[in-house]
């Protein structure tokens, strides 16, 4: 039996653009209105960091798996590295730029800093963006519950606890309960 090869037939021709095209976009970050012009084979991840010089989404490692690139598309953690620019037009785009208002911190971002839940930081905004998701959708999450919701956002310097320590005081602030951190949690045991 014969190929189409060999038999005369012609394969379709994939037209690339070349690297230099850039396409007009329209984003919105973090409530702002954004057009650009990008190259369309970007990643979101990209996109804002270097078309937006939005760098708080850190780049980690372009597969998936590690987290630090999580931003919040119409308000769910998605990973910036694996979603195209192309695919998040008009979509609100939280980053972690876009939690405080203001001077004012979030309460993730207050509770991280009161307890020490961050050490070298570079998976933070991740950590905070797939925290405030689930705060938003459970107020008053289980121990479990968080773990579950950050599982996905790998932290090589804390250990997790003061982690999940400052997200349990964040959501009792926003729950608006006199919150203050345990002395445990500040000074050990």
């Amino acid at each position: 039996m014969r190929s189409e090869r060999e038999a005369g037939a012609t394969l379709p021709v994939i037209q690339l653009m070349p690297s230099s095209t850039k396409v007009p976009g329209r984003f919105v970050v973090n409530g702002q209105p954004h057009e650009i012009l990008f190259a369309p084979q970007k990643t979101l991840l990209e996109v804002l960091r270097e078309d937006l010089a939005l760098t708080g989404t850190k780049h980690g490692c372009e597969l998936g798996e590690c987290g630090t690139c999580t931003v919040l598309i119409e308000g769910v953690p998605v990973l910036s590295c694996l979603a195209l620019g192309v695919a998040c037009q008009d979509t609100p785009i939280t980053t972690v730029e876009g939690m405080a208002t203001g001077p004012v911190l979030h309460p993730l971002q207050q509770a991280f800093i009161e307890l020490g839940a961050a050490q070298c930081g570079y998976c933070t905004p991740g950590i905070l963006l797939t925290a405030q998701a689930l705060l938003t959708e459970t107020p008053s999450p289980t121990r479990q519950a968080i773990k579950d919701a950050i599982a996905g956002n790998l932290c090589r310097c804390t250990g997790y606890v003061k982690i999940y320590e400052a997200i349990e005081l964040a959501a009792a602030r926003m729950r608006g309960e006199p919150a203050v951190p345990a002395q445990e949690a500040l000074y050990g045991y």
